[in-house]
């Protein structure tokens, strides 16, 4: 998934969300809209339009709901303030497409911020983070990135983990189409770790107990590490956000405040754990989350969201 992947083809992603949508208008909105959600500024009122790509277990669609992790998430604050969900399926540069287009209110599902994303959107607060997992065979113990020097490894073509792995010494670059390939080769004993976002490491250890695979979680290299080696950042975990178009910015505040609250009411440690996920692994920032956001889309007090410490 990891949602820092190339943005190639982005002009064929616009196509295709032309295809699978058009703009949304008042004559679409529910009957009976809220004054709460006629307030959010959407492009229908009482209705999220939400482009989202296919990703279990982040993002699935099964008929007119969104499902998974992200999925889940969204229907709770979507339920919170009084919005009916819309899901517009497309690939993951048309969702970037279709917000930034403003041909869709809101794109969940693991999308990492970075200070060149926010520049045409809108991030809300971190719903979660995406702890650097691994994908290993049962017995094998892999911590520090020195552990990974002149190993086999492998990602999906495209994901920023290819440039993390080109960068480790004497490491084999093995890169796939998709996830399926990676674990193939990792049950197959052909490379060594596989780099995949953790929750879908986790359902394939669920689904496919064969592989004799298990999650790892890689310690982030040291800042001065990244220093000496700047594409060791990609080993770090990632703030994901919610994305917006600029344009809607009180969607996005009522949205973080509903996020910030699912930390404090105990309901986003429950999906987590729902999906697999390690509460302390998701839900506690880094200590450079706030401090990259900071001055940049947030205030320079800004706190990140996080269960207890």
């Amino acid at each position: 998934m990891t949602r820092k992947r190339s943005l190639a083809g982005s002009l064929s992603a616009v196509l295709l969300m032309l295809a699978v949508t058009a703009c949304g208008s008042d004559d679409d909105a529910p009957e009976n809209v809220s004054a709460k959600a006629a307030e959010l500024d959407t492009i229908t009122p009482g209705v999220i339009k939400v482009a989202v790509q296919p990703y279990a277990p982040y993002t699935s669609v099964e008929g007119d709901k969104i499902v998974g992790l992200d999925g889940d998430i969204l229907s709770y604050v979507a339920d919170r303030l009084d919005l009916k969900i819309e899901p517009q399926v497309t690939d993951f540069a048309g969702m970037l497409a279709g917000v930034q287009s403003r041909r869709a209110d809101i794109t969940v599902g693991g999308v990492a911020w970075s200070a060149e994303r926010q520049k045409q959107g809108l991030f809300t607060d971190p719903p979660y983070y995406s702890p650097p997992a691994m994908a290993v065979r049962s017995g094998k113990t892999y911590n520090t990135v020195d552990d990974l020097q002149g190993l086999d490894l492998g990602t999906v073509e495209g994901y920023v983990w290819v440039k993390s792995i080109q960068a480790v010494p004497d490491a084999k670059l093995h890169a796939y189409p998709d996830a399926n390939g990676v674990f193939d080769d990792l049950g197959a004993g052909r490379i060594d770790v596989g780099f995949l976002d953790p929750l879908i490491i986790i359902a394939a250890q669920q689904e496919r107990p064969d592989l004799d695979i298990e999650t790892q979680y890689l310690t982030p290299p040291t800042a001065a590490e990244v220093k000496a080696e700047p594409d060791y950042q990609y080993f770090q975990p990632y703030q994901t956000g919610f994305y917006l178009p600029k344009e809607a910015t009180k969607l996005e505040k009522a949205i973080s405040a509903e996020i910030d609250a699912m930390y404090q009411n105990g309901e986003m440690e429950k999906l987590v754990k729902k999906y697999g996920g390690d509460p302390e692994q998701f839900l506690k920032p880094a200590a450079d989350v706030a401090t990259a956001r900071r001055g940049v889309d947030r205030p320079q007090d800004w706190t990140p969201p996080s269960i207890a410490q």
